[in-house]
């Protein structure tokens, strides 16, 4: 049996996920557009190149439906899953590109119109990218799924197979370290001092 479309809004990730396994075509459907843009955002964030992070999003979810017939649901969620699956596949395609430096990647190209208030924003993501890319690789994994991703500090230790303690440890450098790299460019970012 399956599920309108419409009523899959509210069932759980890993309800859809049992839902697919047995056989229900809507189910998969419904999940892809929920986690979709969500995967694809973090491997953006972590591989700086749009191409790569598509290819990371498409394997990621490709995972998922093979692993759908043995999910047993409560044991985790299906987004820490995926999140631990984007991380180890970014971690490889990085570890094979270590003879390129990150900053030769080109940036990502902006489609957003040229209005100033675009303009603005995008030097700023792109400073926050830039600034990101000078990060361990762990502490910008931690520091993307936290502050960018919005995961618990829980959520990450189990996404980075490490305890909360480390996760607090990794998140609280990287921020030290992106206010520091950051801190010169306050006016050319359009921030105002108010002190």
């Amino acid at each position: 049996m399956t599920m309108p479309f419409d009523a899959m809004n509210d069932v759980p990730d890993d309800a859809l996920l049992v839902l697919y396994a047995n056989g229900d075509a809507g189910a998969a459907r419904a999940l892809t557009m929920r986690l979709t843009p969500m995967v694809l955002g973090y491997a953006a964030r972590l591989l700086n190149d749009a191409a790569e992070a598509e290819d990371v999003a498409q394997e990621a979810m490709l995972r998922l439906w093979k692993i759908a017939p043995e999910w047993r649901q409560g044991e985790a969620k299906v987004t820490t899953w995926l999140y631990r699956v984007v991380s180890n596949l970014c971690t490889d395609r990085l570890r094979r590109k270590r003879g390129v430096a990150l900053e030769a990647v080109p940036e990502p190209v902006d489609d957003r119109p040229s209005a100033p208030d675009a303009m603005i924003e995008a030097e700023r993501a792109a400073a926050l990218q830039q600034a990101l890319a000078t990060l361990p690789e762990r502490q910008r994994q931690a520091v993307v799924l936290r502050h960018i991703e919005g995961a618990t500090n829980p959520e990450i230790a189990q996404i980075l197979e490490i305890s909360v303690e480390a996760v607090e440890s990794l998140t609280a450098r990287g921020k030290r370290a992106l206010a520091a790299a950051l801190a010169g460019r306050r006016a050319e970012l359009g921030y105002q001092d108010d002190r």
